[in-house]
């Protein structure tokens, strides 16, 4: 008999979503639950922005600082090493004093470090701030997708995660928009400040945005019992405590995975218009012109993440990524190998696909599988600490591939220089793998109704199984085929 991870790989059927009950769930939603996702997705947007700004700009910078490139890039390494940091600090605010207010704090933080970024005029200075902003980077991914995704149906959260994932694919395509319009006639400084801009705009239109009703009902009934704020945050530790001794094999296994998953986005794009720049002879218009192609898989209907998302409401969490990832794996060679400004252009369009579709199915993936009072600490702290050790993605991609020469025609003469391709097509197949395994002997909690869940700062709420008082579970399958009935 297959092993239980293998039987488990798709849910039973009593898990899946009926298409009849998901249309009634959309129907269901009120103003506020779309304001609700939409800033959650905003917001993480706004950080896609502000990472990719250095990507993005790493010649110029590396001009401006007198700097080769894989010294820039440690710039990158920096803000992915501090990330863990924010995400730890600002999950235990979230999950002790709710949603809105610590995601309010953070994208003000990020506007802040964003700004000053395009006022450093050395590279100590410039390391420094990009340091800092690793760490308010860092809350933004758990606050974000929990916030959105726990006020929505359960037959909704799979599309959801995938649009929510997405948005670090718009962010990245808006980054690199600015890039090769205003970055070229006014400087590298311009994009960081834009970015700013973006982020305390988010920041506004979140204090508009009430609550997470989830939230408001537990603060409801603490009160009624007559608990005050120490109170509630003696019951918090003591409860993290509880979670942490039942779960810390969890919390390992989620930071594998995470790790797997930060090398396969961070492999495929922190150095791809460098790549392309310099293995391949593009012009930096050009290199920008084809990163806007490839994540132009964000504005065709999500064509990655909303999909693979949606599906995974059906076949499953676990099976859905390995699909996705597998996809990546058949399209490297189209990746690396041609030469062309348009078969470039379309390898890296279906690598993204890829990328971006095992990505939109992980927001729901690590909230059903985190411990439910925990879903803003336990996914953003796994996020981020496979950020961590991901963070040398880019350094070893250029340490590689200055190590590993090729000859292309530059000018119509034979020209030595780094080879990007060969470097890039090996880590991210390997990692592709790794992903697989990983993904496929994982757990999966499908269809959870972790929103009824206690809080955190509730007695009992590091079980797993402490249910809220006073509600419901609704199942719109179950509306459905009572209608149809």
């Amino acid at each position: 008999m297959a092993p239980r991870f293998l039987r488990e790989l798709v849910p039973r059927r009593e898990k899946r979503a009926a298409t009849g009950g998901v249309v009634v769930a959309v129907k269901s939603l009120t103003l506020v639950q779309w304001a609700q996702f939409w800033s959650g997705w905003f917001a993480w947007t706004c950080d896609a922005i502000d990472f990719f700004a250095v990507s993005l700009t790493v010649a110029p910078l590396a001009t401006q600082f007198n700097k080769t490139q894989p010294q820039i890039t440690t710039a990158l390494t920096l803000t992915l090493l501090f990330r863990p940091v924010g995400a730890i600090i600002f999950g235990i605010l979230s999950d002790r004093f709710g949603r809105k207010w610590p995601l309010i704090f953070n994208l003000l933080l990020c506007c802040v470090f964003e700004l000053g970024t395009g006022f450093v005029n050395t590279f100590p200075q410039f390391l420094g701030v990009r340091a800092l902003f690793g760490i308010a980077m860092g809350g933004i991914w758990g606050l974000s997708s929990s916030s959105a995704l726990e006020n929505l149906p359960v037959e909704l959260r799979g599309i959801a995660s995938g649009v929510l994932q997405e948005g670090y694919a718009v962010g990245y395509l808006i980054a690199a928009v600015i890039n090769l319009t205003l970055v070229a006639k006014h400087g590298w400084r311009v994009l960081f400040w834009t970015g700013a801009g973006i982020s305390f705009f988010a920041a506004v239109i979140r204090v508009f945005v009430p609550e997470s009703a989830f939230f408001l009902r537990a603060k409801e009934q603490e009160r009624a019992r007559g608990a005050n704020t120490s109170q509630k945050t003696k019951i918090f530790i003591k409860e993290t405590k509880e979670m942490l001794k039942q779960h810390w094999l969890l919390c390992i296994y989620a930071v594998l995975l995470m790790t797997g998953f930060n090398f396969l986005s961070h492999g495929s794009q922190d150095m791809y218009p460098t790549y392309l720049q310099t293995t391949k002879g593009f012009s930096p218009h050009d290199a920008t012109v084809a990163t806007i192609i490839s994540n132009c898989v964000s504005l065709i209907y999500y064509l990655g993440g909303a999909i693979a998302g949606s599906a995974s409401q059906y076949i499953g969490r676990r099976l859905t990524i390995v699909i996705f990832v597998l996809l990546v794996g058949v399209f490297i060679p189209l990746w690396v190998l041609p030469s062309s400004f348009s078969a470039l252009s379309a390898g890296a369009f279906c690598i993204q696909v890829g990328v971006q579709g095992a990505w939109g199915v992980i927001p729901i993936q690590l909230a059903e599988m985190s411990p439910p009072a925990f879903r803003a600490t336990f996914p953003g702290v796994a996020y981020q600490l496979g950020n961590m050790v991901s963070s040398a993605s880019a350094q070893i991609e250029a340490t590689g591939a200055a190590n590993l020469k090729t000859t292309i025609i530059k000018n119509g003469v034979p020209t030595l220089v780094a080879d990007y391709a060969t470097v890039q097509a090996i880590f991210i197949g390997v990692v592709a793998a790794f992903v697989v395994i990983v993904t496929i002997i994982g757990p999966e909690n499908h269809g959870s109704h972790f929103e009824n869940h206690k809080a955190a700062f509730e007695e009992g709420g590091g079980r797993d199984d402490a249910v809220a008082d006073n509600v419901s579970q609704t199942s719109y399958r179950d509306v459905d085929e009572k209608g149809s009935a």
